[in-house]
């Protein structure tokens, strides 16, 4: 996996802003807009690509602190080349925090791809502040089981043309396809949030819910506030 989003990199941001028809920065904007956090907030960018999130929080609240953390280190000198400060390469599972560090966790694109979940949820949870808000983007699988089946079937096939078109092999953006096949719906995605002890669950949903926007407040005071 790492090997993979080392290749990708330079192509990452075109290819998300393909799949997303465009849409995919506003989409993210949205969810840091709807994100009411501290003024000063200590936010943490996981599984940050070339630092999207890091740069839209930090945009609407030039006085917090953000830190990008990915698996991939050349994600991470592209994130630094636009301006993230604070970065470290590391695993979602095996976070290097102390518990309770962050105000809240930003997640573009990333759930799909941990290799555990749930320890993964596990890992946001304990290093969010009681109260900080946990805000995700990513691809679902749709609740309709026809355009589900049309749904993985065209990010395959657009996975394998502009994989073939950018790098000569078809297979490799396939991978957006192929996570989903064994990952949630948005509905699913947020009792998984309530079972890993968020309240006041919200959601998205985009492309008839092949995208989705989710925020979560994790229990405990001071309570956030969701839209």
């Amino acid at each position: 996996m790492r090997e993979m989003f080392s290749t990708i990199a330079p192509r990452y941001d075109f290819i998300t802003r393909i799949f997303s028809y465009g849409m995919d920065r506003r989409w993210k904007r949205r969810g840091v807009e709807l994100a009411e956090l501290p003024e000063g907030a200590l936010v943490l960018d996981l599984a940050s690509g070339t630092g999207d999130f890091s740069e839209l929080v930090l945009e609407r609240r030039p006085r917090a602190r953000s830190v990008a953390v990915d698996l991939t280190e050349r994600m991470l000198r592209l994130a630094r080349g636009r301006g993230v400060r604070n970065v470290a390469c590391g695993d979602a599972t095996r976070l290097p925090f102390a518990s309770h560090t962050f105000d809240g966790v930003f997640i573009g694109y990333g759930l799909r791809n941990f290799p555990d979940l749930n320890a993964a949820l596990r890992e946001i949870e304990r290093v969010t502040r009681p109260g900080g808000l946990l805000v995700t983007l990513d691809f679902f699988l749709p609740a309709h089981p026809v355009f589900r089946k049309l749904y993985v079937g065209y990010l395959y096939a657009q996975g394998a043309f502009w994989g073939f078109v950018l790098h000569g092999r078809p297979r490799i953006y396939t991978y957006i396809a192929d996570s989903l096949r064994s990952f949630l719906s948005m509905q699913e995605f947020a009792q998984r949030l309530e079972s890993f002890g968020y309240a006041s669950v919200r959601a998205r949903g985009f492309i008839l819910g092949g995208i989705g926007l989710h925020w979560a407040a994790k229990r405990g005071s001071p309570a956030a506030t969701l839209p």
